[in-house]
């Protein structure tokens, strides 16, 4: 539908304004000064921020493209910064009056005026102290896009008596979808999948060395894990993995579920 046809369907009674509103964010695209072309109705559309890649622009790219996406949705999410990156980007928040979140050991930031009102709940598991970062730039995706996260880092199956208590936890909060993330062997991801009844999305984390190192041992283990539920992004992907835990959590918290006991 275009543009007209959407708002004669609402003139009519056949379309509501939300509908109108989701159809109508497929047309909007805002330009900045030729470089770069924002999908300005994404939030609206997927409940998903502008996500800006930062360590293949220019450091003014790179502010110019967040400045304008806070003026638009009021929030974006900066990932892969570099050194010094950041500072910049603080600049940009304070001018638009937004906050800068942070995530721990993660080179990617989000700039918010406000956050949607939590709707689901994704839990967030990380193996090793080495996997934090990684977790962490999907739980910030997962704030940007509307959900509570539950976080248990450290927690990896070189002693697996860390990770009972961690998947309790997850889902004793309420989770609707768990991210295992997992670097060296990747194997906490397929075992918290065989013990839980939510969807599980494995994050292999480029740590390791030696045959397989940089994540490609994880990479392949989650995929050819045989559980079934559990999606695998790919190697460092905390944005990919946030984006789909959290549109998993926000559908699953619109439907009634059983608490878990245990």
């Amino acid at each position: 539908m275009d543009i007209e046809e959407v708002l004669g369907a609402v003139r009519d009674g056949r379309s509501t304004v939300r509908e109108a509103r989701r159809l109508l964010s497929i047309h909007a695209v805002e330009e900045v000064e030729g470089f770069a072309r924002l999908d300005a109705g994404r939030a609206a559309r997927r409940g998903i921020p502008e996500v800006v890649l930062a360590e293949s622009k220019t450091r003014e790219e790179v502010r110019k493209i967040a400045a304008r996406a806070l003026a638009g949705s009021g929030r974006v999410l900066v990932s892969r910064t570099r050194r010094g990156e950041i500072a910049g980007l603080g600049a940009v928040a304070r001018g638009a009056g937004a906050a800068v979140h942070r995530g721990r050991n993660s080179t990617s930031v989000l700039l918010a005026r406000s956050l949607p009102r939590p709707r689901g709940t994704v839990g967030i598991l990380a193996a090793g102290t080495s996997d934090i970062g990684v977790a962490e730039e999907a739980r910030l995706m997962c704030m940007a896009s509307g959900c509570r996260c539950t976080t248990a880092y450290d927690v990896g199956v070189a002693g697996m008596q860390r990770v009972f208590p961690a998947v309790r936890g997850a889902l004793s909060a309420g989770a609707g979808c768990i991210i295992a993330a997992a670097g060296m062997e990747g194997a906490l991801a397929t075992l918290v999948a065989s013990l839980v009844d939510v969807p599980v999305v494995g994050l292999p984390v480029s740590v390791g060395y030696g045959y397989g190192r940089g994540g490609v041992a994880a990479l392949a283990s989650m995929l050819q894990g045989c559980p079934l539920g559990m999606a695998v992004v790919n190697i460092d992907g905390g944005i990919a993995a946030g984006a789909i835990a959290s549109s998993i959590a926000r559908g699953a918290a619109r439907r009634p579920r059983r608490r878990y006991q245990g």
